[in-house]
């Protein structure tokens, strides 16, 4: 399965929604990959490893699962998480873009690659309109918690 949607974080013609910058959107989505238990709420445990400039390794527990991933950090723009096949799990990868098609409009593109092929995907249709739709929720919170730590403070560039 190969989804992709965009999500609109900044809208200068609405009055209501405060505006945030790119680099708070940044440090959000930085922020999520350092620190998804923030982001996941039925994350159980996170252990980070192999850090450089340029990403690192993750260990995420949710109960008796266990997902070892790679965070790629393509500054300042691009989020990319590589899932390599482990047990039960295919492999995967998560790619949030910021896109800033005019000044103060920013977007996040999320698109998702579940590494299979056309036949397994039309097989597993149902399932992947129910993943398709539990990304898209997630993601909208992802953006929701970003707006709110950011409207708090806790991605002003004082703090990092």
């Amino acid at each position: 399965m190969k989804f992709e949607h965009l999500i609109e974080v900044n809208d200068p013609l609405n009055p209501l929604m405060d505006t945030i910058t790119h680099e708070q959107l940044w440090r959000g989505l930085v922020l999520r990959a350092e620190s998804p238990k923030l982001f996941v709420p039925h994350l159980d445990e996170v252990q980070i490893d192999r850090r450089n400039a340029d990403g690192f390794r993750r260990r995420l527990r949710y109960g008796d699962l266990v997902i070892e991933d790679t965070v790629e950090l393509h500054r300042p723009y691009v989020v990319r998480y590589n899932v390599e096949a482990q047990k039960d799990i295919s492999k995967s990868s998560l790619t949030m873009t910021i896109e800033i098609p005019e000044p103060e409009r920013l977007y996040v593109r999320f698109e998702y690659d579940d590494g299979h092929d056309a036949a397994t995907d039309a097989a597993n249709a149902m399932y992947d309109d129910f993943r398709r739709s539990a990304y898209q929720e997630s993601d909208i919170d992802t953006i929701r918690v970003v707006r709110e730590l950011a409207e708090t403070g806790r991605l002003d560039a004082s703090l990092n």
